[in-house]
């Protein structure tokens, strides 16, 4: 399971390490040019936004194995709802049913 820190809390947010793995990828390269953008996902029928700015502190914990296995096709759909109005949104309730199959989590249209 992949944690991501974010500000100050010490309260990290969990999923796969194969989301998070593809995640970082496209956090980093939007925030190394200063763009910031929204972070959603969907758990337990709620959604929770991060608005992800380069000023504020980021941790990623993923598995080394799933950070060298980067899927080119999720990672642009990530990078391309990265730069959308909507931002990113995950579905990871999706992804918790698929998480056995190592399918990446379930991208949803932002409205």
């Amino acid at each position: 399971m992949g944690r991501l820190y974010y500000g100050s809390s010490p309260d990290p947010i969990e999923m796969s390490d194969r989301v998070l793995a593809h995640l970082k990828v496209v956090i980093s390269t939007k925030l190394r040019r200063s763009e910031s953008f929204p972070l959603s996902w969907d758990r337990d029928g709620e959604r929770s936004t991060l608005w992800l700015h380069c000023s504020i502190p980021l941790r990623f914990e993923v598995s080394a194995e799933a950070a060298g296995a980067i899927d080119r096709v999720y990672l642009n759909e990530l990078a391309k709802a990265a730069n959308s109005s909507g931002g990113i949104v995950v579905d990871l309730d999706a992804e918790d049913k698929t998480a056995k199959v190592d399918r990446p989590a379930k991208l949803v249209r932002a409205a």
